[in-house]
């Protein structure tokens, strides 16, 4: 089986919102697109928007005053309106310029920051929505050719001599530093990039959750490229 045909079942493609949000994970299926091919100038409203730190949350009020060109303008339209929809939906979507995240290097032959690949856990039944309009993409990686870490035996005995305590608080001690959240990719694995302007919709790891959740990580930025972002 290919790379692109174990990817593809578990994503379901959609062509409208209400798809988008009303179609249930179920059996391989751990991710659900909403394919868009968007107009607009996003590089505008990144290249407007004032920094302040790697990460810098842009509140519909500051969208709304920025001087756009007309390209600008369909692009804050359409930013808008996917707040609006997913507000409606119930969700609390933050939109964000990034230069780049914090690095994880607590643990050097572990790091768990979002470069790494990894699941999303909730105590509540709830998804993740991401869509990257400007700058490097979000990628996902095929169940198949995804290895929790923590089930790699030099990984495991690295992460035992760190524990250091009782075998029977080990498992509990990898849930509480979110190590049991990594995953590593399988030799010839292909990451598959979520694209731009496409809206997501990828599994967590939640009770009652029928499925896998769904393996992603955070993209490597471009020098001098910052990304804008949409994510709850």
């Amino acid at each position: 089986m290919t790379g692109l045909s174990s990817i593809e079942k578990q994503i379901h493609r959609v062509t409208n919102f209400q798809d988008f949000v009303s179609t249930p994970f179920q059996h391989e299926i751990n991710a659900i697109c909403w394919t868009r091919k968007l107009s607009g100038d996003f590089s505008e409203i990144v290249k407007k928007v004032e920094l302040n730190g790697n990460i810098t949350a842009i509140e519909e009020e500051e969208l709304l005053e920025l001087q756009l060109s007309e390209q600008g303008q369909l692009a804050r339209e359409i930013l808008l309106n996917d707040l609006e929809m997913l507000k409606a939906h119930g969700a609390s979507p933050a939109l964000n310029v990034i230069r780049y995240y914090d690095r994880d290097d607590a643990y050097p032959f572990f790091p768990t920051d979002v470069y790494s690949f990894h699941v999303d856990r909730s105590p509540v039944p709830v998804d993740t929505f991401l869509c990257t309009y400007y700058g490097e993409p979000s990628e996902i990686l095929p169940d198949s050719q995804a290895e929790q870490k923590v089930l790699i035996p030099e990984i495991r005995a690295e992460l035992r001599k760190l524990y250091g305590g009782a075998d029977a608080g080990f498992e509990a001690f990898l849930s509480e530093h979110f190590f049991d959240l990594h995953y590593q990719a399988k030799p010839g694995a292909r990451p598959i990039s979520l694209g731009l302007g496409h809206l997501w919709r990828l599994a967590v790891d939640h009770p009652g959750s029928q499925v896998l959740p769904c393996v992603h990580r955070a993209p490597k930025e471009k020098p001098g490229q910052n990304r804008l972002l949409l994510i709850c």
